[in-house]
């Protein structure tokens, strides 16, 4: 595996070629405005750290990561960390889609299912820095047809992270230019707003989770492939976090069905599903996340029409928090203790005609895929 010095060599005279900065001595490149300070590297576009004030107005870093930017490649979980999983993020049924009635095989990654386009998707790859300020970075890929197995055309992409006054935005746009394909895309961003921080609990439950605009959401099967079906959550069911704004992330822990309502015949508790954003003022806040302890809000803006939640439960204690994490060096990222929060178009849209999604997610020549989102912070 290549060295840190390697890789910012590499970066820095790929930088060079380009006109941008080079990344600092830790292969990161940091953007920041008054309130947010953001970290980056090149491998998945990944966002490695993300400060905020907390209620006693120190920095607090919200996202998961790791110190060693090499490690990121090589972590054999490859969970994702916050970066940009394409051209086809979450779930593929059955591993095939249908275009102009040629069905195309994508690769069996995940119990009989495609994942995040399978094992070469890309947040496996290194994207290329092209733009950098002091508040904005932009990174680039090119992706050739059928580099990730059955994904027909070449894609080209770049997403534009941000930062103004206590705001991270995101904007990622895309093109097809040779072939209609399958692009659904997302930021793939795990938060644990108490930075592990708080002695009581490592767990994600105690956060608060409101989704207003969310009564509805996606059945899922055992594996967390949605089967067709949208139902709606009962107020103070497990799945509700329309109904109040004050509802605990884990408000239903102790609930029959709270341990398996993610499916893997009962061993994943929690959530690992989607929410329908439905009937939402323009630029409303159509999530919130925050945290008692720590007095951190996070408000979620996006264009997309659904979130998914995914509370970690298959993290086995395996992977070491970062040193801005924690209050002890034996610390590891256990179950439930963080939050993937994922804007995106539904999962498997491809095929549910039902929907009315799949030509929203059919990106061909002359057409470009635009998506925004921005996370706000403040206090509670």
């Amino acid at each position: 595996m290549r060295s840190t010095a390697f890789l910012i060599a590499a970066l820095a005279e790929v930088s060079s070629v380009l006109g941008a900065p080079a990344p600092a001595a830790d292969g990161r490149y940091t953007i920041s405005a008054p309130g947010i300070k953001a970290s980056f590297i090149p491998y998945g576009a990944t966002l490695t750290n993300l400060w905020v004030k907390d209620k006693n107005g120190k920095d607090i870093d919200v996202v998961l990561g790791y110190d060693d930017v090499d490690y990121y490649p090589k972590d054999p979980g490859h969970p994702v960390y916050n970066a940009i999983p394409g051209r086809y993020a979450n779930r593929i049924g059955k591993a095939t889609y249908t275009i102009d009635g040629v069905v195309y095989k994508t690769q069996d990654n995940d119990g009989g299912n495609t994942l995040h386009s399978g094992t070469n998707n890309w947040s496996f790859r290194f994207w290329n820095v092209t733009a950098v300020s002091a508040d904005s970075i932009t990174f680039s890929i090119h992706d050739p047809s059928n580099s990730s197995l059955g994904m027909i055309g070449a894609v080209d992409s770049s997403v534009t992270y941000s930062v103004t006054n206590n705001t991270w935005n995101i904007k990622i746009t895309a093109s097809s230019p040779e072939a209609k394909t399958p692009v659904l895309l997302t930021q793939h961003t795990y938060f644990n707003l108490d930075a592990y921080k708080n002695p009581a609990t490592d767990l994600i439950w105690d956060h608060n989770l409101h989704l207003p605009y969310s009564k509805r959401y996606l059945e899922a099967d055992q594996g967390a492939l949605p089967t067709g079906k949208i139902l709606t959550a009962a107020p103070g069911s497990i799945n509700d976090f329309a109904s109040k704004p004050d509802l605990l992330f884990g408000h239903s822990r102790n609930v029959t069905g709270f341990k398996g309502n993610c499916g893997a015949d009962g061993v994943c508790e929690g959530y690992n599903g989607y929410w329908l954003i439905e009937n939402a003022p323009k630029d409303a806040v159509v999530l919130t996340l925050s945290s008692a302890f720590s007095g951190v809000k996070a408000d979620l803006r996006t264009d997309q029409p659904g979130v998914v939640l995914y509370s970690c439960s298959w993290m086995d204690g395996s992977a070491i928090l970062k040193s801005t994490q924690g209050i002890s060096p034996a610390q590891r990222v256990v179950k439930s203790s963080c939050v993937a929060i994922e804007a995106q178009d539904y999962p498997d849209g491809i095929n549910r005609p039902e929907w009315g999604r799949v030509e929203e997610q059919l990106l061909g020549p002359g057409e470009k895929y635009n998506w925004e989102s921005s996370w706000t912070f403040g206090l509670v």
